[in-house]
């Protein structure tokens, strides 16, 4: 594989096989060990106790907020707290009612089923989950037409823990199902730089402080960006031969892999390059925008838009996006005195 080809991989929003495998061995086992979201943490350590004290299982937990912020590995942590199994499954998986009745009717007393991007669920099976987390019961269907039989069927209790990118799409009656809902933040670089120490310890690498903060400052917000930019900071340091990583190789690591210091990427600078020289810094239409640097338009809207928006580089219009000063500023041009203004 390409360095450029290696790279594209980094901000995926899938993972790779390989980085599936390294962030499992790098994620929390427990909430002590959890690093950031302070409140959420404390919060669903309440929740749990409480639920341990009275032996029963948790109520159904929602988890909201971008991805790499560690909605899986909560789920994970619930599961390992409460002493349970874990079931791990998704929105788009359960395309039918009988996809969920089948996961539904194996698990265990106690067992938490963890849904990732819940909503994406299908109509006829979101309705299905709401009588199975009320009631824990479901009601099967059996022949077809007027001959048609339900058969109710008794669920042990259990724990569905809910992930979403996108809360607002969640039905109200769904979403009022939980019994908590923990809201998930970006990081501050202080809790990134103690992610990246952690999973460097893990990793048997030697980190320097420095560098580990170099890593963090670039990484977007986000412990998933993080400890894939430290595992690609340790291969520079193993291939150049050094036995610690010090600041000037995780500076010319992160420079070769195309993060600069601000946390973009190639893709990033295509936008905001081709918005203020193409189209005179908008507003221009996502579609367009996309065109112009060669990629989806979905790609650009879900993987670098939110990013640049957040950290004001661009601005959503009713007439497409435009760009800000900050951004003119960051590709180098000098912002038109008739700069867009929303």
């Amino acid at each position: 594989m390409s360095e450029q080809e290696e790279y594209e991989n980094l901000l995926a929003s899938q993972p790779s096989a390989d980085d599936q495998v390294a962030e499992s061995a790098l994620r929390p086992k427990v909430l002590d060990e959890f690093v950031g979201q302070t409140g959420v943490r404390q919060q669903l350590a309440v929740v749990l106790q409480a639920a341990k004290g009275r032996g029963e299982a948790a109520d159904h937990l929602l988890l909201v907020g971008p991805p790499g912020l560690g909605k899986t590995t909560l789920a994970m942590i619930v599961a390992a707290e409460m002493g349970a199994s874990l079931r791990l499954t998704s929105g788009p998986v359960i395309q039918h009612a009988g996809d969920l009745a089948a996961i539904l009717s194996s698990l265990q007393e106690g067992d938490v089923l963890f849904i990732d991007e819940i909503h994406r669920l299908a109509r006829t099976a979101e309705e299905m989950l709401y009588l199975a987390m009320e009631d824990y019961r479901i009601d099967i269907i059996v022949g077809k037409g007027p001959g048609a039989t339900s058969i109710p069927l008794s669920l042990p209790r259990f724990t569905v823990v809910g992930a979403t990118t996108r809360s607002g799409l969640l039905p109200a009656p769904l979403r009022d199902r939980f019994g908590f809902t923990g809201h998930l933040e970006f990081y501050s670089t202080e809790q990134l730089e103690q992610v990246v120490r952690r999973s460097a310890l893990l990793l048997a690498a030697k980190v320097s402080s420095p560098a580990a903060h170099e890593i963090a400052s670039r990484s977007r917000g986000t412990p998933r960006i993080a400890n894939r930019l430290l595992r690609r900071v340790i291969d520079f340091a193993q291939v150049n031969g050094k036995q610690e990583v010090d600041l000037a190789d995780a500076q010319a690591a992160l420079d070769l892999f195309e993060v600069d210091k601000l946390g973009l990427d190639r893709l990033d600078r295509a936008v905001l390059t081709a918005l203020c020289t193409r189209f005179g810094g908008g507003p221009v239409g996502v579609s367009t925008l996309a065109m112009t640097v060669g990629e989806e338009a979905e790609t650009v809207e879900t993987v670098s838009e939110p990013y640049l928006v957040r950290e004001g580089f661009i601005t959503r219009t009713p007439r497409g996006r435009a760009a800000t000063p900050r951004a003119w500023e960051h590709v180098g041009l000098a912002a038109p005195d008739t700069l867009f203004q929303p």
